[in-house]
């Protein structure tokens, strides 16, 4: 599989400039990381959950683990992970467990853990499991527009 079309669109239409790296196939983000020769705290991990008010996507490093208390209670929220059947039907053109942590193109919002914006480059899956994109922090930052940016994640 390649990158995924609704975000090559999406990315286009945003008029940045990244590029793609090509890793042998991974199933994690941590290892993702590791076999493309980057740091993991630069890796975006997605993470997607819901509750009554719709869908929300939490971007974190791949080095850490989402607080879901601390993110519930920063947005006044009740939220819980998205079951993976709900995940592969709104990312239908990306790989089961590849969903890009960009959800505007998708109409999922964002929030982004603090310590992943502080990168100065960022890399994540491309909707498949042997490419990333890759793009400086700045950029990462305007690709995420209305994202809501706090701490709410932990070191593995």
């Amino acid at each position: 599989m390649t990158m995924s079309g609704t975000l090559y669109r999406y990315l286009a239409d945003q008029e940045v400039t990244f590029d793609l790296v090509t890793h042998p196939r991974s199933a994690t983000s941590l290892e993702t990381a590791r076999l493309a020769h980057v740091p993991a705290d630069c890796v975006a991990k997605p993470v997607l959950l819901e509750d009554e008010q719709g869908y929300l996507m939490a971007v974190i490093p791949a080095s850490h683990r989402l607080d879901l208390g601390e993110l519930d209670r920063q947005l006044n929220r009740h939220l819980e992970f998205a079951p993976e059947a709900e995940i592969a039907g709104l990312f239908e053109d990306c790989e089961p467990g590849a969903m890009p942590p960009v959800g505007a193109p998708w109409g999922i919002p964002e929030v982004v853990d603090d310590r992943l914006a502080e990168q100065a480059e960022v890399w994540f899956e491309a909707g498949d499991h042997e490419q990333l994109v890759h793009m400086n922090g700045e950029t990462f930052a305007q690709v995420m527009g209305d994202a809501r940016f706090g701490r709410f994640s932990e070191h593995l």
